[in-house]
């Protein structure tokens, strides 16, 4: 796990107290494209169930992930997908 992944995992386990989160980096398959840089660490997926969620809209969970990254978008993340569960959610 490279520097940002571990800010990443950090800071969402911090404030959500995930019950399952996954961090993927796929910066190698956006190789030349905008935002890449040679180490990587800039296009990340996000797969997160939190309680947190619960009864929250995608969008909602989206902007409480943002938040909580905002400094590590601003510094590096050019990318960032992302998918939000509540317990229960299918």
């Amino acid at each position: 796990m490279g520097e940002m992944s571990g800010r990443i995992e950090r800071k969402l386990k911090e404030a959500l107290r995930p019950i399952e989160l996954s961090i993927t980096d796929e910066s190698h398959k956006h190789a030349g494209h905008a935002g890449a840089r040679p180490g990587g660490e800039t296009h990340f997926n996000v797969a997160v169930t939190s309680i947190v969620f619960k009864n929250k809209s995608r969008i909602e969970r989206h902007r409480m992930i943002y938040s909580i990254l905002e400094d590590e978008i601003k510094g590096g993340i050019h990318a960032l997908s992302l998918q939000t569960k509540s317990p229960g959610d299918q």
